[in-house]
């Protein structure tokens, strides 16, 4: 009797074990499906809107129009497009930084603080 329990129950982890694997198998098809499709529709998108000639073009409306539809149906966060009218910051150009607070004159250097007499 043990011998068939043993049996029943190595099939049964066969049988859930292999549907486990199809069931994996689909949902990985139906992601590249949809994956490849999502592809086809951006390269679609790419060519109506002239997209691709130059690197920093601005983006053309249709495509960041899209874009804004495709975050809003998935909930995510739509960044606001900055005016093209703005002056957009140079690279090279460093950040404005605070003036220091009097650090300058202060010396922590680890050899002049085990040097001082208590």
């Amino acid at each position: 009797m043990p011998s068939e329990e043993f049996d029943s129950a190595a099939a049964s982890f066969k049988r859930i074990g292999q549907d486990a694997v199809t069931h994996s198998r689909r949902v990985a098809g139906n992601a590249l499906a949809r994956t490849r499709r999502h592809h086809s529709e951006n390269v679609e998108l790419l060519k109506r809107s002239g997209r691709g000639a130059k690197p920093g073009d601005p983006t053309p409306g249709t495509l960041r129009a899209a874009a804004e539809r495709f975050r809003r149906a998935r909930g995510l966060a739509v960044p606001s497009v900055p005016d093209p009218a703005d002056p957009v910051p140079s690279r090279s150009q460093s950040p404005a930084r605070p003036p220091r607070s009097g650090d300058d004159e202060e010396d922590f250097s680890q050899m002049r603080i085990m040097k001082r007499d208590g």
